[in-house]
């Protein structure tokens, strides 16, 4: 490795440690690498409580999460904590000319808000909640998954990357047993929670009805579905009805939706992780769609 005069890395060796460090930061927020194991931090979870947070209030973390959420016009930043190291891994420019305040923070400091297992890589940004979405704004896209009471935020972050990837044009779900617009779903999420619709619901078969009013054909995803989706895809306009990952879907989304279908898997197992189940689903609508 080639050095200055004083010993330290040249600007080439730093350039490609960052390069290096921020593609190994990209594989862990895809969870394609384990985030290394931190016996202290461990330690330090134990007496952590979260803050109280008002249902206006929403703490947002992570290089990436944060990164899009600064670019989305519809993000009302409250204000944004970083480390000196994290604003020049943001490229963010002279701090003071900012248009939201800005603290200047050590990554210990947010430790102590967002606990130790939080993986924020030295920043935090205070936000409002997005603006509310109504489903008649909807009508005009060809493609909408929707969640039937999918509680872990981990999952849902994975299906919300999934159904930007393959162009839907939100996630649906209800208000009650979902998680509701956090850090851990934006993070899992990994910037997708910016770029596509979450619209959480009062009555599911409601808003499924009222789908229908809208063009929608409603498949509900059931291992036991009389039909492969395959064959049940039809018209151009699709909402797809995914269950919760122990009960599945509730008898009344089941008898709401305009038909049933499974993932045909020729393995030994026959059911799968809701996360994958949805890109399998979306890939397969989208193929639908665009034929």
């Amino acid at each position: 490795m080639s050095k200055d005069d004083t010993g330290g890395k040249s600007a080439k060796d730093t350039h490609y440690a960052k390069l290096r460090r921020a593609h190994r930061d990209q594989k862990r927020e895809r969870g394609e690498i384990p985030t290394p194991k931190d016996d202290r931090r461990r330690r330090q979870a134990d007496g952590w409580k979260p803050p109280a947070l008002a249902p206006d209030q929403v703490y947002l973390y992570g290089l990436h999460t944060v990164r899009a959420a600064l670019d989305n016009p519809e993000r009302q930043i409250i204000k944004l904590s970083v480390s000196q190291n994290a604003a020049q891994r943001l490229e963010l420019p002279d701090l003071a000319s900012l248009p939201y305040p800005v603290e200047t923070v050590l990554p210990s400091d947010l430790d102590k808000v967002l606990g130790p297992e939080a993986i924020h890589q030295g920043v935090m940004l205070e936000t409002r909640p997005l603006p509310v979405r109504r489903l008649e704004a909807l009508k005009d896209s060809p493609l909408l998954l929707v969640l039937d009471q999918v509680t872990d935020p981990h999952n849902v972050g994975a299906i919300m990357r999934s159904a930007v990837a393959f162009n839907a044009g939100a996630v649906i779900t209800t208000q009650r047993h979902s998680p509701t617009e956090s850090g851990v779903l934006a993070k899992t999420a990994s910037g997708a929670l910016e770029l596509i619709p979450y619209i959480q619901v009062t009555n599911l078969a409601d808003a499924l009805e009222e789908l229908h009013k809208l063009g929608f054909l409603t498949i509900g995803l059931d291992s036991e579905g009389p039909e492969p989706l395959e064959g049940t895809l039809a018209g151009n306009r699709v909402a797809l009805v995914m269950g919760s990952e122990g009960k599945g879907l509730r008898q009344k989304t089941r008898a709401t939706c305009k038909a049933l279908a499974r993932l045909d898997m020729p393995g030994a197992i026959k059911s799968l992780n809701v996360s994958n189940a949805a890109a399998i689903a979306l890939y397969a609508t989208q193929r639908h769609l665009l034929g």
